[in-house]
């Protein structure tokens, strides 16, 4: 339906151009949504809008919900109402009579003769591309690549609409000067008329009914629960006493208990989740789809989804992620990433003689050089894709890996640190006159699966990564520093990134906190060159 409406509203901008350019556009508009293939899916589509919003409302147990999704259902029931006239009329005309109705009259229509139907029409334009628009986004804006590629499509989202009525208006105003020739009416006007007239009564009176039908399916079903209704109590104090059916998200928001839901409690992420402390009676059995998202991210027995879990007795439970207040937007600006399991690399890199620079020059100096050796640290990282972390005295953190891609990860962290060595050289050949100083850097490289998630507090809260793979990463930096080394890395990261193992030297090391030796492989500063 969105791809519909955004062809429509192209057709529309072309208005712009002059009224046979929409004319001609319109043509191959009709050519491709009116043939009976593209008509199945259109209407299809929309009747499946239409079911979906009403299971929406029916499966909630609790009409209290964030303004965001009350906005989404509200928008959702008013697109369907509102384009029963225009698509009854331009579809019967055609499928009945053959009357192909053209752009001329259309503008005449809802610009001249009946304007404020043109509002009508504009307006519920913009509100099924605002809503289409915003369904997009929030089913994709957790995903790396939509990220990268969101500026331009809100450019899109933001200026089609605007050339869509630009072209609207600019073509009824030509027709107020200029108007058409007066069209002779078909023969059979006033029986279309009134198949029309009766076809768009009659499906306005069945969306109406099937509104009404499932709010009185909920109205019994709340009524026949009540008697059954049950406790939550919270750990923090809070008491929600709930109606039978409710998920435990559910009960939160009707008692005004600030919970957690980065997908609004569809069940495609684990942020609602809840440890269930004690019960009153059994609890139901995870659904397929629950239990597996709780197998991914390794949950503890007693912890379910709180959108999924319907208890029918009383229970205590903690809510184990901060309320969407604090959580939802990161100070810094970050985007909204709930916490979730990755496989990433992690590369740490770090100057080897800093000490003794800092004590043999002044502050502001030190200051120059640092600013200089993470300038190069940083475009390396970006130029290899990667995303850098943080800096911590005089090393640097890298993420690699973000976008979901974990073949080409390990591959993009040995390019970076390949990088830095090299343009670190050409830093201290820069340098060497003014500061008589040579940088060398040491670097250590893992990869496996991290917790990546927007993390920190206030001002200090950024996209970052923890878990054993960080741990791992940081340990083989200063592996390199005992082994006299450019770069130290683990046999996942070669095998990652498909390089040859060639000449490389490799070792077994322990690592801390590990009872199992790692395979390390240890990379001079002119074999990392081959990296890039």
């Amino acid at each position: 339906m969105l791809l519909f409406v955004f062809s429509h509203m192209v057709n529309h901008a072309l208005a712009l151009v002059s009224l046979e350019t929409a004319e001609y556009g319109r043509k191959w508009f009709s050519l491709i949504w009116l043939n009976p293939v593209s008509s199945v899916i259109f209407y299809g589509s929309v009747l499946t809008h239409i079911i979906l919003v009403l299971r929406s409302i029916y499966m909630r147990r609790s009409l209290k919900m964030p303004a965001r999704e009350a906005l989404q259902i509200i928008i959702g029931l008013l697109i369907p109402y509102m384009i029963i006239d225009h698509a009854s009329g331009i579809r019967l005309s055609r499928m009945l009579y053959d009357i192909d109705i053209g752009y001329d009259i259309i503008i005449n229509n809802f610009w001249i003769r009946r304007p404020m139907l043109g509002l009508r029409q504009s307006t519920v334009l913009v509100l099924i591309w605002t809503h289409g628009c915003l369904g997009v986004f929030y089913w994709l804006r957790y995903r790396d690549w939509y990220k990268r590629i969101s500026p331009y499509l809100l450019t899109i989202a933001v200026l089609l609409p605007i050339l869509a009525l630009l072209g609207f208006s600019d073509a009824g105003r030509a027709m107020e000067y200029n108007p058409p020739p007066p069209r002779v009416p078909h023969a059979n006007q006033a029986e279309l008329d009134a198949v029309i007239d009766g076809f768009t009564a009659g499906v306005k009176t069945l969306f109406g009914s099937a509104v009404v039908l499932v709010f009185a399916l909920r109205g019994v079903r709340s009524w026949r629960q009540r008697s059954n209704a049950f406790e939550i109590r919270y750990e923090h104090g809070a008491l929600v006493r709930a109606s039978a059916g409710l998920s435990i998200l559910e009960g939160s928001r009707s008692g005004g208990v600030s919970h957690f839901s980065a997908c609004g409690g569809r069940g495609r992420c684990s942020t609602c989740r809840v440890r269930v402390i004690s019960t009153d009676g059994p609890l139901p059995e995870p659904s397929t789809m629950e239990r597996a998202t709780l197998q991914r991210i390794h949950a503890d027995s007693d912890v379910r989804l709180g959108c999924q879990l319907r208890p029918k007795h009383s229970l205590n439970v903690a809510l184990l992620l901060a309320s969407k207040q604090q959580s939802d937007i990161p100070a810094s600006g970050e985007p909204i990433r709930p916490g979730r399991e990755e496989e990433i690399a992690v590369m740490f890199c770090d100057l080897r003689n800093f000490t003794a620079l800092s004590e043999a020059r002044l502050p502001y100096d030190m200051v120059f050089l640092l600013n200089r050796y993470f300038t190069v640290v940083g475009q390396a990282v970006e130029q290899a894709g990667g995303r850098l972390d943080k800096f911590i005295g005089d090393g640097a953190m890298a993420l690699f890996g973000l976008d979901g891609n974990k073949e080409t990860a390990s591959r993009d962290a040995l390019k970076a640190a390949a990088l830095i060595l090299r343009n670190v050289e050409a830093l201290n050949e820069e340098l060497e006159k003014q500061f008589a100083v040579k940088l060398r850097i040491v670097v250590g490289i893992h990869a496996g699966p991290s917790i990546v998630g927007v993390m920190g507090y206030g001002a200090a809260k950024t996209l970052t990564a923890i878990g054993d793979t960080v741990n791992v990463a940081s340990r083989l930096e200063t592996a390199a520093k005992e082994f006299d080394t450019a770069i130290v890395i683990s046999e996942p990261v070669l095998k990652q990134s498909a390089h040859d193992i060639g000449t490389l030297e490799s070792r077994t090391i322990p690592i801390r906190g590990k009872s199992a030796q790692m395979k390390v492989f240890l990379i001079s500063e002119a074999e990392s060159q081959r990296f890039v």
